[in-house]
């Protein structure tokens, strides 16, 4: 069940209008007698390999995607216990400042990666404002009797973590190529329908039904490819079975005694 939940996942609208288009240029085709062996191969060069590459490329940004916030919640939670455990007078007590940081961090992380919008990812700056309550934070350690050497070592997790932030926001931004996006929509969308004549000359010389047939798998396997690629192009949108799950990081924030969950 869970393959045909996926399946029908990748099948929309789109998919149905070109798959329609493709059926009526070949019923066309066959009424006007325009037949031809139009080369197959030249879908392989001009649509597979292109689309093929721009698949792969997004899923690789998804896994990068991953270990950035997989390194991001490490060096959390290394701020959290330095903390929690490096103040002598706190005795391993879990300071509630720190507590409401993060927080406050967690949830305008998030919020940010799910915005709504082409322009979504573009303004960082409530995640900024508790970047710098976190540095704060930080710096009150020194009253705590934590000594120089220990707030230096926690600031570099606390840069860390800013880094893997920017890193995932590059991700968010900058995708696949534009030009390559348009051109690979524009085939895949076009091909089905002007190889009409083609899959009205299969119809004529075998069975009727198969050139229609044809037609429908052409339509079905290209735009689904292109629908693959949608959602794996933005990992963070939440619209896919494979987009980052940023529940995890909620779980992480509840593991490591943060409270309830953002």
């Amino acid at each position: 069940m869970g393959t045909i939940r996926s399946f029908w996942g990748v099948v929309n609208l789109q998919t149905a209008a070109v798959l329609a288009l493709a059926l009526v240029s070949t019923w066309g085709a066959r009424r006007l007698g325009l037949e031809a062996d139009m080369p197959t191969g030249l879908i392989g060069i001009a649509i597979i390999f292109p689309i093929v590459f721009s698949i792969n490329s997004a899923y690789k940004r998804r896994e990068e995607a991953l270990k950035y916030l997989a390194s991001f919640k490490a060096h959390a939670v290394a701020v959290f216990y330095a903390h929690r455990d490096w103040a002598p007078e706190n005795s391993g007590a879990c300071p509630e400042e720190i507590n409401r940081v993060f927080h406050g961090l967690f949830a305008a992380v998030k919020a940010h990666f799910h915005q709504d919008g082409e322009d979504r990812g573009d303004s960082p700056a409530p995640v900024y404002e508790h970047f710098s309550r976190l540095s704060r934070a930080n710096e009150n350690l020194r009253k705590r009797g934590v000594t120089s050497g220990e707030i230096c070592r926690i600031n570099q997790y606390s840069r860390a973590m800013i880094l893997e932030f920017e890193r995932m926001r590059n991700i968010l931004r900058y995708r696949t190529p534009k030009p390559l996006r348009a051109y690979s929509r524009v085939f895949l969308n076009t091909f089905p329908v002007l190889y009409g004549p083609y899959f009205a000359l299969l119809a004529a010389e075998a069975y009727p039904f198969l050139g229609y047939l044809v037609a429908a798998l052409y339509s079905v396997v290209l735009v689904s490819l292109d629908n693959i690629q949608d959602d794996l192009e933005n990992p963070f949108d939440n619209q896919g079975e494979d987009d980052v799950d940023f529940s995890d990081v909620e779980a992480t924030l509840a593991c490591i005694g943060g409270g309830e969950a953002v």
